[in-house]
């Protein structure tokens, strides 16, 4: 990381649009130019993946396909594929709904079934379409597997896919080849829905790339349990093998130990990977899911990056972390292995948040990655916090919050007098700049290489405008912008910014 860049942190579903959702159509075009004007040289994302019936990216059925309702609807309809009058009873609807926030089921009502129909249509230019289908299932390696996996859960009146019958559960191929014949439209409905995406989001990384906006994803350290990766890979799982009546059942999972926080740790429920498995295969399955989010993005955040020095292992039977223990990762050969895959310089960030010990420190520094520092953490703890603007590195990404923190108004809000104070004399210019500004400006100031600000801090938003609270199961991942939010003369003082500390795109 050599230049100096800022970014701007912002789903897509939380982008302006006519309907429900925000989308990676005329919207996300937009909201790339508008970054352009201000100078930002880099757009980072939440996970693209098909998000849980919560609504968060960050817990999927499948890690390589990406969220339907992304799908521009618009853009659909200048294809073609939808009429005017669909999009504009749709455009009625959303426009009755308060703003500023996105409508998850709504949409996955209305606008799946704008969806399909452009589906039907799209299939009905037949072989020409039937080309361009063939084409991405071939470059799509993974698009049978989640595609069969869709099926036949919507099937098994979604059920997971260690409670399905034995033949579907444990992959028989004689299972699999009857419901690849008696389900063909179905599978192949969905597949050209993930194809529609692609297209989409092709246009939209060309756009940034024309704009000089580097795209970067986020990758979850683990998979759902429930999800065509474990379901198509159970062998490179912690997954019960010798009883056939539990087949497929977790024996390890993923979490956390007891902290400050909680009493009896985290306990996340996401299967364990068979390191020494994932190391006999050359470790394939993670270059090939680091390979797809590259196609997506042009770097990667890697959640959870301390697992891949030590993790915490729970047995699947606990009722909370408590009775976990410490098992070592696969380190630097992992590394080594993605390296050799994908070329030295390995475009990715390490989150490195959380219980980081030496070992931990002694791997980043070993792979070179780029650690983050976030200023929300950064005071209360006396001089040596390395959070601490002077305490970072030109090798690390500063936030001044992420998608789990408060807005930085809201943290401000919550901070008592004495924390208060010791930020205003630690940043004197919050007194000029008031304290969202003044994180952003000391954030923009920062040795570190790249800076990134949440959407909702450039805007000065309060709580409100949090996109997640961990721990708290409802109201999440909502947040949207409001029409017009992101004006020009924000796009100047952000862009006046970024010429001052050096991190102007050119």
């Amino acid at each position: 990381m050599s230049h100096r860049k800022s970014g701007v942190l912002l789903h897509p579903t939380s982008l302006h649009s006519p309907f429900m959702i925000g989308d990676i159509g005329v919207s996300a075009m937009a909201f790339v130019d508008w970054l352009a004007r201000a100078k930002v040289g880099a757009w980072q994302l939440l996970p693209l993946s098909p998000p849980d019936e919560g609504g968060s990216p960050y817990s999927s059925r499948s890690a390589f396909a990406c969220d339907p309702l992304l799908i521009c609807l618009q853009s659909l309809s200048d294809q073609g594929l939808l009429s005017e009058s669909e999009l504009s009873e749709l455009s009625l609807e959303a426009a009755e709904l308060p703003q500023g926030q996105s409508y998850r089921d709504a949409a996955q009502a209305r606008h799946g079934l704008l969806l399909q129909r452009a589906v039907e249509r799209w299939l009905a230019r037949g072989a020409q379409a039937q080309a361009e289908l063939q084409s991405f299932r071939e470059r799509a390696e993974w698009l049978g597997d989640a595609a069969l996996f869709e099926v036949i859960g919507a099937l098994q009146g979604g059920a997971p896919w260690w409670r399905w019958p034995a033949g579907l559960r444990d992959r028989a191929p004689r299972s699999l080849k009857q419901v690849k014949a008696r389900r063909s439209d179905e599978l192949e409905r969905y597949e050209v829905i993930q194809l529609l995406f692609d297209q989409q989001w092709r246009a939209l990384k060309a756009r940034c790339a024309e704009r000089g906006v580097e795209l970067i994803g986020d990758m979850p350290i683990y998979v759902d349990h429930n999800s065509a990766d474990v379901w198509a890979h159970p062998q490179l799982f912690a997954l019960i093998e010798d009883k056939a009546s539990h087949r497929g059942e977790a024996r390890f999972i993923a979490g956390v130990p007891p902290d400050a926080f909680s009493e009896v740790g985290q306990r996340w429920g996401n299967p364990l990977y068979r390191w020494d498995r994932m190391k006999a295969s050359g470790y394939s399955w993670w270059i090939a899911r680091l390979s797809r989010a590259l196609e997506l993005t042009d770097r990667v955040r890697i959640d959870h990056f301390r697992a891949l020095s030590a993790y915490w292992e729970i047995p699947a039977s606990s009722v909370d972390a408590r009775q976990g223990r410490w098992v070592e990762g696969p380190g630097l050969e992992f590394f080594d292995a993605l390296r050799a895959a994908l070329g030295d310089e390995l475009p990715l960030i390490a989150e490195d948040l959380g219980l980081i010990d030496e070992p931990v420190r002694a791997l980043l520094e070993a792979t070179g990655l780029p650690g983050m520092k976030v200023l929300q953490f950064a005071f209360g703890d006396g001089p040596d916090n390395l959070y601490l603007p002077h305490r970072h590195v030109e090798r690390s990404v500063v936030y001044t919050g992420t998608h789990d923190n408060n807005t930085t108004r809201g943290w401000w809000e919550g901070l008592d007098d004495g924390l208060r104070h010791h930020v205003s004399s630690y940043l004197k210019h919050i007194e000029r700049d008031g304290p969202t500004w003044g994180l952003v400006r000391a954030a923009l100031a920062s040795v570190a290489s790249l800076a990134i600000i949440p959407a909702q801090d450039l805007l000065n938003l309060d709580q409100g405008a949090r996109m997640n609270s961990p721990g708290i199961a409802e109201g999440n991942w909502r947040w949207r912008l409001r029409p017009d939010e992101l004006s020009e003369a924000l796009a100047s003082s952000f862009c006046e910014m970024n010429q001052l500390y050096g991190r102007a795109s050119t």
